[in-house]
């Protein structure tokens, strides 16, 4: 008897389960976009090039077309459906809307799930290729322009709005350094 191509398994998505039977080869894109309905994810490349399909897996940003449904089990998956709280937009959402950091709309997605991470990253003192010191003693380099650009250069804009994603990627890392209820 032939081995079996397929699985039941169980994604933890947005905070919520889901069983589903999945090929073994069934990237964990098309599970999101074809079986369970969750579309804001994007389809752009299919090799991992464009960064259209990144989610993030246990909080670290993933290009999910190369990532296999299988492997995703037992992790937490955060998609563009699960990163408002409620009927409140991330700040990241936000500063997107107000800086107009899109234009198709079609890389936003991938953008926004891409710069939550990279936030998080800075946040954490880990250094991109651009930052000038390195060693974990000096902390989170100051997060520029270039430091931005560097971080997110995964995620491709075919319509080139770099200018003002760059602008709300800096909007949002500063509004998540206030203090909780501090005006901003």
């Amino acid at each position: 008897m032939a081995p079996s191509t397929s699985s039941a398994i169980t994604l933890n998505i947005n905070g919520e389960k889901f069983t589903l039977t999945v090929d073994h080869r069934t990237t964990l894109l098309d599970a999101l976009r074809e079986r369970l309905d969750l579309t804001g994810t994007k389809k752009g490349c299919d090799q991992g090039q464009c960064g259209a399909c990144t989610v993030l897996l246990d909080g670290r940003r993933a290009v999910s077309c190369l990532q296999l449904a299988v492997a995703a089990e037992g992790r937490e998956i955060t998609t563009i459906e699960g990163v408002a709280e409620g009927e409140r937009l991330h700040p990241v959402q936000q500063a997107f809307l107000d800086l107009d950091g899109f234009q198709c709309g079609y890389c936003t997605p991938g953008q926004i799930c891409s710069a939550v991470a990279v936030i998080q990253e800075h946040a954490a003192g880990w250094p991109s290729a651009v930052t000038d010191d390195v060693r974990p003693e000096a902390g989170p380099p100051p997060l520029t322009d270039d430091e931005i650009r560097e971080r997110m250069s995964g995620n491709l804009c075919r319509c080139g709005a770099y200018v003002s994603i760059v602008q709300a990627v800096a909007r949002a890392a500063a509004s998540e350094e206030q203090p909780k209820g501090a005006a901003a």
